[in-house]
């Protein structure tokens, strides 16, 4: 049984890994968002929304092995981990990839309720990896609203976090 301390603890994992209270839940950032519109990427934009969907959903996989207590490899440059394409194949692929993205978060949330988080593996701590994704998620979540604003796709119907 958590102690009060480790329950505390694991709720900031969790409100961290949705965003809840610092932006608009990553779990439907991506929602009622056109396919051909995760494709788009503005002049001097690097990635699209679906890049950025796709590569946050690797590290989350990455991260849920590592937490297995396999030795996921790391790419040997930064683009290994993201799609050449900007956009998905068809409307299916982009479906897809957003339920991968959430049951990814699921998944994180639920390991970070289960795990102790003090634990360590290999030398790293397990909140220590859970906050790198936490962090992470959370960086380029902060990426696609702002895509979304620039092509008037924003809010969700779910809403954006503003007063």
């Amino acid at each position: 049984m958590k102690s009060n301390g480790d329950k505390v603890l694991t709720n900031v994992v969790v409100r961290a890994l949705s965003g809840e209270g610092a932006h608009a839940s990553s779990q439907n950032v991506f929602d009622a968002l056109d396919w051909k519109v995760a494709a788009m990427r503005p002049p001097g934009v690097s990635h699209s929304i679906f890049q950025l969907l796709a590569h946050t959903s690797y590290w989350q996989d990455w991260v849920l092995q590592w937490l297995d207590g396999n030795a996921p490899a790391v790419p040997r440059h930064a683009a290994g981990s993201w799609p050449s394409n900007p956009g998905p194949a068809s409307p299916a692929e982009w479906k897809r990839a957003v339920r991968n993205f959430r049951r990814g978060l699921d998944q994180l949330v639920g390991r970070s309720r289960e795990i102790d988080l003090l634990g360590k593996i290999g030398k790293t701590s397990c909140l220590r990896m859970l906050h790198t994704i936490a962090s992470h998620t959370s960086y380029h979540i902060g990426q696609v609203v702002m895509l979304r604003q620039l092509f008037g796709k924003w809010p969700p119907p779910s809403g954006g976090l503003t007063w």
